[in-house]
């Protein structure tokens, strides 16, 4: 590999930078004398790959060098999606696919340990970590220890125990210097970005009330299969269980939520809410909610309406909207996000015809940086906390009782199985007719 002036001269730039004074400070940035920014990708399933397929869009030097799952059959299919697309240089000039996609089978991984393999290699500057979210803490904290720089998907942990980690965690990255991008994308979406720097400068005065909405159908949902052990049925049909989803309020809505905590700038101090199993009660969908309704209570006495349900065939909005003393904004559509006063003026209003693909803005920002040497990007505690303000949601629902920030925060209900084995048990388990135990309000604990 050829080190010419240009790459010595941003590796020097990286030492220049801090890591004289700080020996861990730029470690992981690009651990290779090439400008190649090598990345191991931990988790293979259909958000995995479009993460690795979009690290490989940006305009640096991008392979993926190492592949970990729990399932062979996940790892290969997205082996396969990845090296049957075509790639570009930074010129626009098509490429061999092995300078994009090069994983050597001694570089490909499986079992639930894989992602400790290929996280180790000393290769691999970057990881993508797209795995069901129960194990993001434990992924992290790897990450991290080996001084890699970090793309991980939201939400970040299913319980507090595994928020407590990822927030000790956080502050490690930061003290290495390390850039961590999270996927709530809406920080990288240019309507959002505009639109709530002007609100928090001050455009619409202080915000008094809001609603935020994840109301639409519902996902996939995979069969058990006779040959399944509990877990492998379990980890097949993830989205269904609570130590590997943490219910759709936290793996989807926790996007909206994270919108109202931004505009608000802070987190809710307690949160009281319903919810339950209205329409999809079946066997196959384990032991989530379809529906919960919040009343979020920030410090200052302020008031958002949060609703996320999965019913087939109903009002669908997927949105955010606020009420501020000056003015409102009714939503974040791309194609009509406006400010407007009382009198109906707009001040301001957001053309998004060209803006990028916000789940390619995370990568072309956060890979910029790397190629750079630059430390730029902080985003897990913020993801953390957004992460706990849907399970304190979670909380709320499945007991029926107010929750407090700092009980939630601070509860001691660890969701993980005890011994990770296929044929190892979860802690929820079927009863004889094969029907999961629900949560009831007034009932169920959750602190």
């Amino acid at each position: 590999m050829n080190q010419n002036r240009r790459n010595f001269l941003k590796a020097s730039g990286v030492i220049a930078g801090g890591a004289l004074l700080n020996p861990v400070a730029g470690k992981g940035l690009n651990h290779s004398v090439d400008d190649v920014i090598r990345v191991a990708l931990i988790g293979c399933g259909g958000r995995g790959t479009g993460a690795a397929a979009q690290a490989l869009s940006t305009t640096q030097n991008v392979q993926i060098v190492a592949m970990a799952d729990a399932f062979q059959d996940r790892l290969d299919g997205s082996y396969k999606n990845l090296t049957a697309k075509k790639y570009t240089n930074a010129a626009g000039a098509p490429v061999d696919i092995k300078t994009k996609v090069n994983v050597p089978d001694h570089n490909k991984f499986v079992g639930f340990d894989a992602y400790k393999k290929a996280i180790a290699l000393k290769e691999v500057d970057v990881v993508i970590l797209a795995t069901p979210p129960g194990f993001r803490p434990w992924h992290f904290e790897e990450a991290v220890k080996n001084n890699k720089q970090i793309f991980m998907e939201k939400p970040v942990a299913t319980d507090a125990p595994g928020i407590r980690k990822v927030l000790e965690v956080a502050e490690e990255a930061k003290r290495k210097k390390l850039n961590v991008v999270v996927g709530l994308q809406r920080h990288y979406q240019a309507n959002y970005r505009e639109a709530i720097k002007r609100i928090q400068d001050g455009a619409i005065g202080d915000i008094v009330g809001g609603q935020v909405y994840w109301v639409g159908s519902s996902p996939w949902m995979r069969e058990r299969k006779p040959e399944y052990t509990e877990m492998e049925y379990q980890m097949r049909n993830w989205y269904y269980f609570n130590w590997l989803c943490g219910d759709h309020i936290s793996e989807q809505h926790v996007h909206n939520i994270d919108v109202a905590n931004w505009i608000k700038g802070s987190y809710p101090v307690e949160i009281q809410g319903t919810g339950g199993r209205e329409v999809r009660d079946g066997k196959e969908y384990g032991e989530i909610f379809d529906h919960h309704l919040l009343d979020m209570v920030y410090a200052d006495g302020t008031v958002i309406s949060s609703q996320c349900r999965q019913f087939q065939g109903t009002w669908n909005r997927v949105d955010e909207a606020f009420v501020g003393t000056k003015g409102r904004i009714d939503s974040f559509d791309s194609k009509r996000t406006v400010l407007k006063d009382y009198k109906g003026n707009a001040l301001y209003s957001h053309n998004g015809k060209n803006d990028k693909n916000p789940y390619q803005v995370e990568h072309d920002e956060l890979f910029a940086a790397i190629a750079k040497g630059e430390y730029k990007y902080a985003d897990a505690e913020n993801a953390a906390k957004s992460t706990m303000t849907a399970i304190m949601g979670r909380m709320a629902t499945y007991s029926g009782k107010l929750i407090k920030w700092d009980e939630a925060l601070n509860s001691k209900i660890n969701l993980f199985p005890d011994t990770l084995a296929w044929d190892a048990m979860p802690k929820i388990v079927p009863d004889s007719e094969g029907f999961y135990p629900v949560a009831i309000p007034g009932k169920t604990q959750v602190i």
